[in-house]
């Protein structure tokens, strides 16, 4: 269980520092599709390239391990 614990934690913690690094987004309404005149979509860059395509995919899979460490240790807590 300590174990677990400790490894929530760091996930957390890569989490949180994924997450401040990455660039803030700057063009509010407009990135839930909006037409804006930009033809320059996500599917259009290689985003797995650039730094910021790196710490999305890091930010991504933090938190899914993340979601499932938490579920893990709420499932064992409540067996104990």
């Amino acid at each position: 269980m300590i174990v677990l614990q400790i490894l929530m934690a760091v996930v957390a913690v890569v989490l949180i520092v994924s997450v401040m690094l990455q660039d803030g987004d700057n063009e509010g309404i407009t990135a839930l599709g909006a037409s804006t005149g930009n033809s320059e979509t996500f599917f259009g860059k290689n985003q797995t390239s650039t730094l910021q395509g790196k710490l999305a995919l890091i930010t991504k899979i933090s938190a899914g391990v993340f979601v499932v460490l938490a579920v893990v240790i709420l499932i064992i807590s409540a067996r104990v």
